[in-house]
C-alpha cells in the first residue's frame, strides 16, 4: 500500500472520529440544556405557599387506582406558631445539620452510600430536610438515581432563593404525617384536636417519630417502633441541648416498653 494512500485513509478515520465526537458533544450539551430547563422555577416560594405538591398528587392518583377515597388534610401555619421542641425534634432525627449545610450534606451522603454498599440495598437515607422538600414538592416517591439528581439541583435551587427559615416552614408545612396528613398544622389537627401551638414535648416528639415511616405510622400508637424511635429524639434532644434532663427524664417514661 502506498505511503499516501495510507496517509488518505487514516484522515478519513479522523474526520470520522472527529464528527462522532462532536456529534456526541452535542448531545451532550443538549441533554443538560433540556435538563436544566425542567428544573421548576421555586423563586415564587418565597411568598406564596402551593395549593398542592408531587407527593400529594402522587396519592391521589394511587387511591384512584385502588378506587379507594382520599381526603387532603393540610392547614398552613406560620413558623412561628410551630412549637421550637416540634422543630427541634423533627432537626436531630431528619436534618441535624440543617443550618450548617447549603442543601447537601456531603459526610452524610457519602456514609449513606457506604452504608448501602455494605448492606447492598438502601438502608439508610442522606436526604437532608431541603432535599426532602425537593422531592416532596415537585418529584416522586420512585427510588432512581436520575431522581435523584434532580433532587440534587432542586434543592441548591431553594437553597439559593429561599431562606433557611422559609425552606424549614414549607418542609413542615408539607410533610406527610399520616394518610392523607400533610404538615403539623393539620397533624395537630387530626390527631390531637388541637392547634400546633398547643403541642407538648411528648407529642412533637410522636409526631416527629412518624416522618420516616408516614404511612405506617400512628402517633398515638404504642408500638415498638413508634416508641424506639421517640426515645432516639429524646436522646439525641437531649445530647445536643435542646431540652433539659428533667424534660427527657419525665418524657423517656412515656416511651419504656
Amino acid at each position: 500500500m502506498k505511503k499516501s494512500t495510507r496517509l488518505s485513509k487514516a484522515r478519513k478515520i479522523k474526520r470520522i472520529l472527529w464528527i462522532l465526537f462532536l456529534l456526541v458533544a452535542a448531545f451532550y450539551v443538549v441533554f443538560v440544556a433540556v435538563f436544566f430547563l425542567s428544573l421548576p422555577d421555586v423563586e415564587y416560594l418565597k411568598e406564596e405557599n402551593p395549593e398542592t405538591t408531587a407527593l400529594i398528587e402522587q396519592r391521589k392518583k394511587e387511591s384512584e387506582q385502588k378506587s379507594e377515597d382520599f381526603e387532603v388534610r393540610m392547614n398552613w401555619v406560620h413558623f412561628s406558631e410551630i412549637p421550637q421542641a416540634f422543630k427541634d425534634a423533627v432537626r436531630v432525627s431528619e436534618d441535624v445539620a440543617f443550618y450548617d449545610h447549603e442543601g447537601i450534606d456531603y459526610f452524610e451522603l457519602k456514609e449513606s452510600i457506604k452504608r448501602n454498599l455494605e448492606e447492598g440495598k438502601t438502608v439508610r437515607g442522606g436526604s437532608t430536610i431541603t432535599q426532602q422538600l425537593a422531592k416532596n414538592l415537585f418529584l416522586s416517591t420512585e427510588k432512581s438515581y436520575f431522581r435523584k439528581i434532580k433532587e440534587f439541583f432542586i434543592a441548591k435551587r431553594l437553597e439559593k432563593h429561599l431562606s433557611k427559615e422559609r425552606i424549614f416552614s414549607l418542609y413542615l408545612n408539607i410533610i406527610e404525617m399520616g394518610r392523607g396528613v400533610f404538615g403539623v398544622g393539620a397533624a395537630a389537627q387530626y390527631y390531637y384536636k388541637w392547634p400546633v401551638s398547643f403541642l407538648n414535648l411528648e407529642e412533637c416528639v410522636r409526631l416527629a417519630a412518624v416522618l420516616p415511616q408516614p404511612l405506617e405510622t400512628n402517633p398515638l400508637s404504642n408500638s415498638s417502633y413508634l416508641k424506639k424511635r421517640c426515645r432516639l429524639i429524646l436522646e439525641r434532644l437531649k445530647f445536643y441541648g435542646m431540652i433539659t434532663n428533667e424534660q427527657y427524664d419525665l418524657t423517656i417514661t412515656k416511651f419504656q416498653d
